[in-house]
């Protein structure tokens, strides 16, 4: 463990000093090419904002509303023959469409139930195993212009069910 440490301590360092030594002994700009890198990110970030503001005003229009309640109280039968754990209903559903939100939602569970318990260890395994899809979908698809998405989103969330029963499966183990 003390190997990875050590490791982790020197590498991002002795990375930033090969990409500015490789610059500037290939006689590159590097200061220029990183203001130009710079500008481009911020450009990036600006064309994001609008969507990640949109999203983050909904998820927390949902959790202020009761809606997430709600849609748990309404699949809690199906839920229980499913074999999945009620409160992570909401999980499931906010984890499609944004990660922060969700995490809020997993520190919940932490609080209430411990990250070691049963319901802890799974929703552990579904935020590392399932993908924000519709913020990923709007954002990268925003990004590149791209208008049709054919099949993305029906794989996304065909993997992130999958993503989710094997979490389940692999928590109950």
């Amino acid at each position: 463990m003390k190997v990875l440490v050590c490791l982790s301590e020197w590498l991002v360092p002795i990375v930033i000093f090969y990409i500015v030594g490789f610059g500037v002994l290939s006689e590159r700009p590097v200061f220029d090419d990183f203001l130009k890198g710079a500008k481009e990110g911020m450009t990036t970030v600006s064309g994001v904002m609008p969507t990640l503001i949109g999203l983050m005003t909904a998820i927390g229009v949902l959790r202020a509303s009761g809606f997430l309640e709600t849609v748990s109280e309404i699949l809690k039968t199906p839920a229980e023959v499913l074999g999945v754990p009620v409160e992570l209903v909401p999980i499931v559903f906010v984890r499609m469409i944004s990660s922060s939100a969700a995490t809020g939602l997993v520190l919940d569970i932490y609080k209430t139930y411990g990250p070691d318990s049963l319901i802890g260890n799974i929703v552990s395994i579904i935020m590392g195993s399932t993908e924000t899809i519709f913020y990923t979908m709007s954002v990268y698809f925003m990004t590149a212009k791209i208008g049709k998405t054919r099949w993305t989103l029906h794989g996304a969330l065909i993997a992130t069910i999958a993503g989710i029963a094997a979490s389940i499966f692999i928590g109950n183990i």
